[in-house]
């Protein structure tokens, strides 16, 4: 077996925490798994052995051992919490999904019967409330509302 390059030796305080913490409460089932893992490699458990008790990997188990020992400030418990991923901003924040609700409430323009997806859309645009929209995330923001304009019993509660 190939010597390990990262080492976890557990104080007596650290383990208590991370004993307490998955223990008690209801935690992210990662985070339960990051602790298991210390706790396990700590009384010097195999890593293919730990991955089968776990259910991880044995990369996840090496970046956990690497983690602890690389991050000494930080507390055993914040080695637990998932980092700040990158990704794309949201487009359709609460502000937009507040104005597609106040358009699609609003009365249609002269000439057409009811507001459709793509008008909705064009109309955020004409108002400078974004610079783009897809007619799916306007779907989408409409789901997300109470509105129920094509119901037959929209008003009618108990049906």
């Amino acid at each position: 077996m190939p010597n390990k390059l990262y080492h976890v030796h557990l104080r007596e305080c650290e383990r208590q925490q991370l004993a307490a913490f998955v223990k008690r409460g209801h935690k992210p089932a990662r985070q339960l798994n990051r602790a298991r893992l210390l706790l396990l490699a700590a009384a010097q458990t195999r890593d293919e052995d730990i991955a089968a008790i776990l259910g991880v990997s044995l990369p996840t188990i090496y970046k956990m051992r690497k983690k602890y020992c690389q991050n000494t400030s930080q507390t055993i418990l914040e080695l637990l919490q998932d980092q700040p991923r990158s990704g794309q901003p949201r487009k359709v924040d609460t502000r937009v999904e507040a104005h597609v609700s106040m358009i699609a409430c609003s009365d249609p323009p002269e000439g057409h019967a009811r507001w459709t997806l793509q008008m909705i859309a064009d109309k955020l645009v004409t108002l400078h409330v974004v610079d783009a929209i897809c007619i799916e995330s306007v779907r989408k923001a409409l789901k997300k509302t109470s509105l129920n304009r094509g119901s037959r019993n929209a008003g009618v509660l108990g049906r």
